[in-house]
């Protein structure tokens, strides 16, 4: 079966992450693009073959016979360009964060349900090899009982603040109106990643010390502790202020510990017998489209199985577990 979709926000992801991930897909179609900058959608035109561009959103949406969206916009857009969307009565596909708001989180959900569409957030690092990996040897109980997962999340700045803003630049990371600050850019990826690596469990409490540069409102340093049911931990350090930039992170259970720094993950066991699991993946990057590929087959998942179906309610748990935290952290 063919799937119609459209993009809405043809920003770098978009461009660099969504597009070459879609195209892995036989039966996806992407015949539409909305922006309401031009240059966007020139460089559109540019990268897509017989693509269709829109600057007005209700146009595209009424125009062009759609299967699904996906909302690749900055994120204070996401919310009343889903709802739309929504009402139109196609799929939804969202970047994250999915909403900036729990309250908004489930005003979408209730929307889905009432239009039987699927609604659904790229929460694309649940496809990046090293955490398949780690998720494979959690489930063969290489580590035992899985009590403690941290991740260390280094950043010299936030990324994309190279272009200009009709180019593609992603200011909004700068802009807490916009839905900016690290605990939304990077601390979402962390946060849905714990509760993926500890069995779909959800946080109970969160707790956390924030910095924000002087005289903004938007955080960019937090330390992150995240408690779950029956004793478990998660602990989070995530940073605009590093020297360099690195991405790892240490999970331990009863039976050993498993260490990330990148592609390489080494596992020691009680006994002190060391395993090397390292895995082969493209060199980190902000848009990672091999794995929005594994996101794209995820979603096509969910259309098959329908919105009551359990990827879809896995999913949007993982969402609402996420934006607990955010708003707990805050």
């Amino acid at each position: 079966m063919i799937l119609r979709g459209a993009i809405s926000g043809f920003g770098e992801v978009a461009a660099r992450g969504h597009i070459p991930g879609w195209r892995t897909r036989p039966e996806i179609q992407i015949v539409a693009i909305h922006d309401p900058v031009a240059a966007r959608r020139h460089e559109a035109i540019n990268l897509i073959r017989n693509i269709r561009v829109y600057d007005d959103l209700d146009l595209m949406l009424t125009g062009e016979k759609l299967d699904f969206i996906d909302i690749a916009s900055p994120p204070a857009y996401h919310e009343a360009t889903a709802r739309a969307a929504l009402a139109a009565g196609v799929h939804v596909l969202v970047e994250k964060p999915l909403a900036l708001e729990s309250s908004a989180l489930t005003g979408l959900t209730v929307g889905a349900k009432e239009a039987s569409r699927v609604l659904m957030c790229v929460h694309n690092w649940k496809h990046a090899p090293a955490y398949k990996r780690a998720r494979e040897l959690i489930t063969a109980g290489r580590l035992g009982a899985v009590s403690y997962v941290a991740f260390l999340r280094l950043r010299n700045g936030p990324a994309g603040q190279g272009g200009s803003a009709s180019a593609g630049g992603e200011r909004w990371r700068l802009d807490a109106r916009s839905g900016g600050g690290i605990l939304i850019d990077h601390g979402w990826h962390v946060f849905y990643l714990a509760q993926f690596l500890l069995d779909g469990a959800r946080p109970t409490r969160a707790s956390a010390g924030l910095a924000c540069a002087p005289g903004s409102r938007v955080d960019e340093m937090a330390d992150v502790r995240i408690d779950f049911p029956a004793g478990r931990v998660a602990y989070a350090h995530l940073s605009w202020r590093a020297p360099i930039r690195r991405t790892s992170a240490m999970i331990y259970g009863s039976e050993a510990i498993l260490e990330i720094d990148e592609n390489r993950l080494t596992l020691t066991t009680r006994t002190g017998a060391v395993e090397d699991h390292s895995v082969n993946d493209a060199t980190d990057d902000s848009y990672h489209p091999a794995w929005f590929g594994g996101m794209a087959a995820e979603f096509e998942q969910a259309i098959v199985e329908g919105p009551d179906g359990p990827t879809m309610g896995t999913n949007l748990a993982e969402a609402a577990g996420v934006l607990a935290i955010i708003e707990s952290a805050r």
